[in-house]
């Protein structure tokens, strides 16, 4: 009888909370403690670690001075969130999973993570971001909304550019 190879899943987390629920919504339905081993899917999780570079930006004079403190800062973040993800999958009684931690933006690393890993399904969470009427200035519009166009949604972008299935998780909206 011949052995199939589990198809890969991937899971993007950050240091959310809607990174968290979307992690264990995954572990939840595709990795019941039921199916023990006989998962259909093998476990990726990815964790996109910001560049010291790009997480001061253009800061001037002085900015590479910083750098080896922001760079320590976002190892102790990218250690941080790991370890959460790693501790919700050992309650979850799932173990055979692969952590990984990739400088770059969140965006081009899940991307890159699904091609490397040859994954079937890729699971994001989702911010929900709600975008209002801005008050203020009409002055001052155009540069947030180029702001935002440039920090864009990673949900989004996976969802036209990475070569697998993407699911997106939301969180249930609390009822008042």
């Amino acid at each position: 009888m011949a052995t199939s190879e589990k198809q890969v899943m991937v899971v993007g987390i950050d240091d959310s909370e809607h990174s968290t629920y979307a992690l264990e919504w995954t572990l939840d339905h595709f990795f019941t403690p039921s199916l023990g081993s006989n998962s259909l899917f093998k476990l990726v999780v990815v964790y996109a670690k910001p560049s010291a570079s790009s997480a001061v930006g253009l800061a001037g004079p002085g900015a590479a001075e910083i750098l080896p403190f922001v760079e320590s800062d976002l190892k102790k973040i990218a250690a941080r969130v790991l370890a959460k993800a790693e501790e919700i999958c050992t309650n979850k009684s799932v173990s055979d999973v692969i952590f990984e931690v990739v400088e770059g933006d969140a965006r081009n690393v899940l991307c890159e993570a699904v091609d490397k890993h040859h994954a079937s399904i890729l699971v994001v969470g989702s911010h929900d971001i709600q975008f209002k009427p801005l008050k203020g200035s009409r002055e001052a519009q155009p540069q947030l909304l180029y702001t935002l166009a440039v920090i864009g949604s990673v949900s989004d972008y996976c969802a036209h550019h990475a070569h697998c299935t993407v699911m997106i998780v939301k969180r249930p909206k609390i009822k008042h």
